[in-house]
């Protein structure tokens, strides 16, 4: 079935070559003889694989000298003598920049330049008997009755070709332990007895997947979950195409009985390039916030600015972003909007990097994906809004570093907004300028923490959800602002005892700097009266107004026992802490 197509057209006149790639000096050169530079260009078809285009006749041309650009590379380029040309051989869903210049034995014109897309690729048609759906939409399979997952048997996903482009190999599951509600965790992870299962010399399974974002983030994952009589199927990132179609065979030992061959065809790449949508259920364009993240990090230019709007529904999945500026993640609602996943120190060891290919199967990775649920690496100016990011990992002792993100950016700007940020150890990690403004971080220990030039929380609530400190800064340069909590409210919740949290403590590197400053917040009985905690030492152990320890106009709880390794600052000291410009510059 043919589908039509808009085109988007931006005509810039007379801008000469150099817009197209680049020219030689002289060949912009246009003597007082030389004919007029064309007039009236205009885009008059577009089809997948090619473009035409006609212009207005220039007095005294002989012909007319074109090119096409894609980006910065020549794509064609002829002379005809007539005022039209049709430009075969192109590649579908592509923008060009189409230039063309009168031409006579006098000289030449300058050029007439045209941007032009050729059609996207139509969705094929779905194939019998089967469905139109998202790329990462989770396979579902049922079942007379309730499926056992075996240890041996495969799960293969075809092409039209009958090539195979995802595999999930039952004896992998030997490598993962099954929670109560179904998430596969490593095996033998164990926080309280220091027993890490992915480190850097892990092999890579199809009990894994590779988050794909300019690189690849090693994880853990959830390929397959049993719910009632049915077996929900969640391939790797990226393992289908758009507008493709599949079948998926499933060998009996997989769930101890069979299942039929399953085919669908997947939904054409989104049309709209400034907001990306994603819903659990299927209705947008892709169903996981990991799908669409890949996807504007691969197919949208870097700079050019995308909003991805998540619907309400709970996301269960690691996330990658890494060297794509301007992206705003926009949940639906604050409460309804819930990406959630366990991870952990013991999981996965390290604060995470990513690795410049994708890990062979059954071959080392080289790098761990780090214990964070939202890895960020690289990206300026990402915003996130209205949802809730939460790192499921607990067990009794709530021991182990888990964090919601990390914002491992530096120079690079973060904002968050209405927003919860839930886990226990470690919750927030950051670099660069951050801001986060009329949201909520929940943790206990270290619950914030990392290495900004300027943090600034404004207008939160920082819960402690046991007893142990709030912050732990690492702050590379003494006059950076560092942490900045700004009219935030300090609680706790039930059952944490009074003058049990602590506003910070030192990580004891002397190398590093303890900026931490707490301004206007209303603190409760939970903030121990020493407030700040001094084994170790903070650096500097005696600070001044511009760095280590400092507070002004707390309210809710006392100063008068404060430790001498804090200081209250005076109201003309605090100034430089008290406005978003202040302590970020934006």
């Amino acid at each position: 079935m043919k589908r039509l197509f808009s085109v988007a057209i931006t005509l810039t006149a007379a801008l000469g070559l150099a817009a197209c790639g680049g020219t030689s000096g002289t060949d912009t050169t246009t003597p007082d003889a030389a004919p007029a530079t064309p007039t009236g260009l205009v885009l008059t078809g577009a089809e997948q694989t090619s473009l035409s285009f006609s212009w207005n006749a220039s007095a005294g041309a002989d012909s007319y000298k074109w090119r096409l650009v894609k980006g910065v590379t020549a794509a064609a380029e002829g002379s005809v003598p007539q005022t039209s040309v049709t430009i075969p051989g192109l590649e579908a869903g592509t923008e060009y920049t189409f230039s063309v210049r009168a031409v006579s034995a006098a000289g030449m014109s300058v050029w007439s330049n045209l941007g032009a897309s050729t059609q996207k690729a139509p969705a094929p048609e779905p194939q019998p008997g089967g469905k139109v759906q998202c790329t990462d939409a989770p396979i579902v399979v049922g079942y007379s009755g309730t499926p056992v997952l075996g240890k041996s048997g495969l799960i293969r996903v075809l092409d039209s070709k009958g090539s195979e482009v995802d595999r999930i190999d039952l004896s992998d599951i030997a490598t993962v332990d099954l929670l109560p509600d179904g998430t596969m965790i490593p095996k033998g992870a164990d926080a309280d007895n220091g027993k890490i299962a992915i480190g850097n010399d892990y092999v890579f399974n199809s009990f894994m997947d590779a988050l794909h974002s300019s690189n690849y983030r090693a994880v853990h994952y959830t390929p397959l979950r049993i719910n009632g009589n049915t077996l929900e199927i969640k391939l790797h990132n990226e393992a289908l195409d758009f507008g493709a179609a599949y079948t998926v065979k499933i060998d009996d030992a997989v769930a101890g009985m069979p299942a039929e061959d399953i085919s669908f065809t997947t939904k054409a790449a989104p049309a709209d390039e400034a907001t990306i949508r994603v819903a659990a259920d299927g209705s947008a364009d892709f169903c996981t916030v990991q799908g669409a993240l890949s996807y504007v990090s691969a197919k949208i230019k870097k700079d050019a600015p995308v909003t991805i709007e998540i619907a309400n529904g709970t996301y269960r999945e690691l996330l990658f972003l890494r060297n794509k500026n301007n992206v705003t993640l926009k949940g639906a609602s604050r409460e309804g909007t819930v990406i959630a996943y366990p991870n952990n120190d013991s999981y996965e060891t390290g604060s995470g990097a990513s690795l410049s290919s994708k890990p062979r199967a059954g071959a080392s990775i080289g790098k761990s994906g780090g214990r964070c649920l939202f890895l960020v690496e690289s990206c300026d100016n990402l915003v996130i809004e209205g949802l809730t990011i939460e790192n499921t990992y607990s067990i009794p002792s709530h021991k182990g570093q888990a964090e919601t993100i990390y914002f491992n950016a530096d120079g690079k700007r973060l904002t968050i907004g209405d927003c919860d940020l839930l886990s226990w150890q470690d919750t927030f990690l950051c670099k660069g300028k951050v801001w986060v403004h009329d949201s909520l971080i929940a943790g206990h220990v270290d619950f914030i923490w990392g290495y900004p030039e300027a943090c600034l929380f404004e207008n939160c609530e920082i819960r402690s959800r046991a007893g142990g400190y709030i912050v732990q800064a690492r702050i590379n340069n003494a006059a950076d602002k560092g942490f900045v909590f700004l009219g935030c409210t300090l609680t706790a919740e039930s059952g944490v005892k009074d003058g049990s949290v602590y506003l910070a403590r030192s990580g004891g590197d002397s190398s590093k700097w303890d900026n931490v400053t707490y301004v206007n917040c209303k603190m409760s009985s939970a903030i121990a009266p020493a407030g700040w905690f001094s084994n170790p030492a903070p650096n500097p152990a005696s600070p001044s107004a511009v760095s280590g320890w400092k507070e002004f106009g707390t309210t809710g709880a006392s100063t008068a026992q404060r430790s001498t390794q804090g200081r209250l600052l005076t109201a003309e000291e605090a100034a430089s802490y008290s406005s978003k410009q202040a302590v970020l510059g934006w």
